[in-house]
């Protein structure tokens, strides 16, 4: 019943979800903070296959070749924007390629899995990567953790702390890195100022601040 209500909720969103999720001030600041660590990450790396796993409406499908998503309404305007991508309905415990992935992203999904559909997350990424291949996700952090949304019953409800992430992963994975997004708290400050918080953020949540961001960024390498 869960699955099936976060499904209609991203479909009935699809056609408004650009503007309304990062079309604003808040938005962006997210949007410039995973582009930032996503852009340093690829920076002279030559992967020939990426998959953004809950690529949604393709606000990220430039850093990938491939891209898979549940909804198919945010589907659509994804093939839309990127016709040249591979993109295939599928779920992050289920992913619909027959191809091993050199690297594989995953970003605003976690949030709204549980812990045993984050081990079968974690599991299946394992079984679609290369030799050494890379996994990247983000999660909210547990520090941090204020669920507001009327959907708080699921939305962004999945929370780890840093030591259960590693916990999780340290049987398959090797950590190789971890940063922080959205250390201050952007929307108690006025809309005209939240620019000049964003190369600060993004330094500050590279620190052991990150631990008390909003979201925390993991690397992980296939064992």
């Amino acid at each position: 019943m869960m699955k099936t209500s976060i499904l209609n909720y991203y479909n009935h969103l699809a056609k408004t979800y650009d503007e309304n999720r990062f079309g604003n001030s808040y938005g962006k600041y997210i949007d410039e903070q995973e582009r930032a660590f996503l852009n340093s990450f690829f920076k002279n790396k030559s992967y020939s296959k990426i998959l953004d796993l809950g690529c949604g409406t393709g606000r990220l499908l430039n850093f990938a070749t491939h891209g898979a998503d549940f909804s198919e309404e945010m589907l659509n305007i994804a093939r839309k924007k990127y016709p040249e991508k591979i993109l295939t309905k599928g779920e992050i415990s289920k992913i619909p390629f027959a191809d091993e992935f050199d690297c594989i992203f995953c970003f605003h999904v976690i949030m709204h899995q549980n812990r045993k559909e984050t081990e079968a997350f974690l599991d299946e990424c394992f079984s679609k990567l290369t030799k050494n291949g890379t996994l990247i996700f983000d999660y909210p952090t547990k520090n941090r953790r204020k669920v507001v949304s009327p959907q708080e019953d699921w939305h962004a409800g999945n929370s780890f702390t840093p030591e259960e992430i590693f916990k999780l992963s340290q049987n398959q994975w090797k950590i190789k890195n971890t940063a922080g997004v959205l250390l201050f708290p952007i929307h108690r400050i006025p809309k005209k100022l939240r620019r000049y918080f964003l190369s600060l953020d993004i330094f500050l949540c590279k620190t052991v601040l990150k631990n008390w961001a909003s979201y925390q960024i993991a690397v992980l390498e296939k064992r």
